[in-house]
């Protein structure tokens, strides 16, 4: 009777194991701490900020969200203290390490917004990272919007007819 135990006991161990090793196999890109800076009425526009590490070599290729028309990937750079910002085409997301998406660097433009971002709702957004063998990840992330009582960089450059 023991070995019957033992056997089945291994067996829970190994399906156990083989789930852990393909929810590890998936679970390719983290998000941590993604938050939307709320607006006020009328705003056209705003920011979401996040910290993303890979597992492996990636990008981040897009994001979209149905809170705007348009969503771009943006970053914001001095240079000779004059502030640079456009849209990039990717984020490099070397294996392992934190990136921070945050209001002085890269960061997600939600352009066009189809109503006002409340402090304290829930914006949903989708980012697509992609690793350097060519594999696609969908990640789906509901970001707290948040107060307004920082600086916002929508209001400094008008985004809107940045192309």
């Amino acid at each position: 009777m023991t070995s019957l135990y033992a056997k089945r006991f291994k067996q829970l161990a190994l399906g156990l194991s083989l789930i852990g090793m393909a929810w590890q196999a998936s679970a390719q890109t983290l998000v941590n701490d993604a938050w939307v800076r709320a607006t006020v009425a009328g705003q056209p526009s705003t920011g979401a900020f996040m910290t993303l590490q890979a597992d492996t070599d990636s990008k981040l290729l897009s994001v979209q969200s149905p809170v705007a028309k348009t969503v771009q990937i943006h970053q914001m750079s001095m240079k000779d203290d004059v502030m640079k910002m456009g849209q990039v085409e990717s984020v490099e997301l070397p294996a392992g390490k934190p990136v921070s998406l945050d209001p002085g660097g890269y960061h997600v433009m939600l352009m066009d917004l189809n109503a006002q971002v409340q402090e304290g709702s829930k914006v949903p957004l989708t980012l697509v990272v992609e690793n350097a063998k060519g594999e696609k990840e969908t990640i789906n992330v509901e970001a707290e919007a948040r107060a307004l009582g920082t600086m916002d960089h929508s209001k400094m450059m008008d985004h809107s007819k940045m192309q």
